[in-house]
């Protein structure tokens, strides 16, 4: 048997000459012991996990480009849309960076799209991403934001305005009919010309509503607050920067951060 399963080398031993048995055979009392809580496990439901389903993009999609600067760093960020106007992949350019780091974010990139075609909230990766902290940042040539404390930081305040209607993170309050949240809706109802069409935009219309009613949920939230001192430090963000006055731990406030021990302002004034 050793010679047809090809071994280089058998040892013998007899039965109980070592300490530990080197083989140990089961005897059938303990075979048909064994038997029993096998079957149960075989009775029991077996949970079946869903399986997720890759949403391709249509192979013309709408999107927009935003061309901005970031500490003097110029950054070009791609958006594509499916039909109902949602966010479905990003791609991020950057100009006068090393081949490394503009491998990163590209990559950075398809990572955030595979993940939103699988399923994945924008919300989450809006609520994750924001105020990172890394080179480059600083003063932001954009209308609305104003000051980002990295790439990625600026990457999805702007998605988390345009398609989210965010505004609790940016320093200009935008003018809501322009953001892409509302211009892929009218797109949408635009090109609604005949029965079949109307009817996928139908059933694709109650989550761009949905994204509306956040939006107009996010304008009246600071009216609803008992103690918004409570609501800052119970969203406080464990990358908070050290006060540069006093040395005291900062606190969210809006779109930068505020010293509460001296009062002093990180970046919004």
């Amino acid at each position: 048997e050793s010679w047809k399963m090809g071994l280089k080398a058998i040892a013998l031993y007899r039965d109980g000459s070592k300490h530990s048995q080197p083989l140990n055979t089961q005897s059938g009392d303990s075979a048909k012991k064994e038997e029993k809580p096998a079957a149960a496990a075989a009775a029991a439901p077996v949970q079946v996990l869903p399986v997720l389903k890759r949403k391709r993009l249509p192979r013309k999609r709408r999107g927009f480009t935003q061309e901005a600067k970031i500490g003097g760093q110029k950054v070009y960020l791609r958006t594509g849309e499916y039909e109902d106007g949602r966010l479905g992949e990003i791609f991020v350019d950057i100009h006068k960076e090393g081949a490394a780091f503009r491998s990163m974010m590209n990559c950075f990139a398809i990572a955030v799209s595979l993940g939103l075609q699988y399923g994945v909230p924008l919300e989450e990766f809006v609520s994750v991403f924001t105020f990172t902290r890394f080179e480059p940042q600083g003063s932001v040539d954009h209308p609305n934001i104003k000051f980002s404390t990295s790439i990625v930081d600026f990457i999805f305040r702007l998605v988390g305005m345009e398609y989210l209607g965010r505004t609790d993170f940016v320093q200009v309050p935008p003018d809501v009919s322009l953001l892409q949240l509302n211009h892929g809706k009218a797109e949408a109802e635009r090109e609604c010309s005949n029965p079949s069409s109307c009817q996928e935009h139908a059933a694709a219309q109650p989550a761009v509503e949905a994204q509306t009613q956040d939006l107009h949920a996010h304008d009246g939230v600071a009216a609803g607050q008992a103690d918004a001192l409570d609501e800052h430090l119970s969203n406080m963000m464990g990358d908070a920067p050290f006060c540069n006055n006093c040395g005291h731990v900062t606190v969210r406030n809006g779109s930068c951060y505020r010293c509460l021990n001296c009062g002093n302002s990180m970046g919004c004034s």
